[in-house]
């Protein structure tokens, strides 16, 4: 069930909770579980205290959101949370405790070893042995590894370099907002201070997402080899990632360099990456085709080019992808980890 099982009719519905169902993932949670005709019996929107009383839609008819407590989740069969890392941790207990398996997309629990760690083209399997929880990944690993796990299948990848280009929506809803004022003020010959970003990103681009540790590497950064190795189950996987934030409103991109046990030909990868779920390869020279983040907003396919030999590597490829960090990043794959569950 991993690919979106549009119009299936499933034997059971469900009741479905969102932690954190205002915010700009638990909003599009709720509208691709209506667009992949999940089966949901009741639909449970839950949010701060500031937020509860806000109305969702859903299937046409109106949802009032619920003050999150200790007590929302009796009789709930699966929340898909969009909350922050404390709030994940807060509730995880009361999930678990009323019987309800928790899909997550925060950091809390991604690196626990009894919590799988689930892109459903990629590792479904692991889902069944939750034990309660499953964490949905870091959007850049997401993307990246959806691009690349149809090249590993042909040949064991052992070292990535990776550069990611991230959308200032993955900032958050004030992240397009502050773009958006940026430009604004720099055409009025005004001065604007950044509250959501460390500097100005209109006309510019910000080479740290992440705090700094103590090997250099973000936090972010270092995501990509630690989700990595646990998805693919490559312990011995190397990684080495630069985030950057730029001025683009939505979708991620991403440059791969990678290393493969043997050479593979730009055409095997090729071939591999068209029929791999999840993907569409885009990638035609002669006609300029190649993926853009424009194109691969508001949808869940990742879009993978620029294939072509590594000249720096003998067995090593490069490619280029991008994918919108909202819905398959954040939103949709959770979506996908729970349709794992019916």
């Amino acid at each position: 069930m991993t690919d979106a099982p549009r119009g299936v009719a499933f034997m059971k519905e469900y009741n479905v909770a969102v932690l954190g169902a205002t915010g700009a993932v638990g909003r599009e949670m709720v509208k691709i579980l209506e667009e992949r005709k999940f089966p949901v019996k009741n639909l449970i929107p839950l949010a701060s205290a500031r937020s509860a009383g806000t109305v969702i839609g859903f299937h046409g008819e109106d949802v009032t959101v619920r003050e999150v407590c200790p007590t929302s989740f009796e009789g709930v069969d699966i929340v898909l949370g969009a909350a922050p890392n404390k709030l994940a941790r807060e509730y995880a207990p009361h999930i678990t405790a009323a019987g309800a398996v928790f899909v997550d997309n925060s950091s809390a629990f991604r690196m626990d070893a009894d919590v799988p760690l689930v892109i459903p083209e990629i590792n479904p399997e692991d889902a069944v042995r939750h034990h309660g929880i499953i964490s949905n990944p870091n959007c850049s690993t997401i993307v990246t590894l959806v691009a690349v796990n149809a090249i590993g299948k042909l040949s064991p990848i052992k070292a990535m370099t990776v550069s990611t280009y991230q959308a200032v929506s993955g900032a958050g809803a004030g992240g397009p907002v502050e773009l958006e004022a940026e430009i604004a003020a720099i055409s009025a010959g005004e001065r604007y201070e950044p509250s959501v970003f460390p500097y100005q990103i209109a006309y510019n681009l910000i080479p740290q997402i992440g705090d700094f540790l103590e090997n250099g590497y973000t936090a972010e950064e270092m995501k990509m080899q630690n989700e990595g190795r646990k998805i693919l189950h490559l312990p011995e996987l190397r990684v080495g990632c630069t985030c950057v934030r730029v001025p683009v409103v939505r979708s991620h991109s991403i440059s791969v360099s990678l290393m493969t046990e043997r050479r593979v030909s730009p055409n095997e990868a090729r071939a591999a990456v068209a029929a791999a779920p999840g993907c569409r390869l885009v990638d035609d020279r002669a006609g300029k085709k190649y993926p853009m983040p424009l194109d691969t907003s508001d949808q869940d396919l990742v879009y993978v080019g620029r294939i072509r030999q590594d000249i720096a590597n003998e067995n090593g490829l490069s490619l280029w992808c991008c994918g919108d960090q909202v819905r398959k990043g954040a939103a949709t794959n959770t979506v996908q980890i729970a349709e794992l569950l019916i």
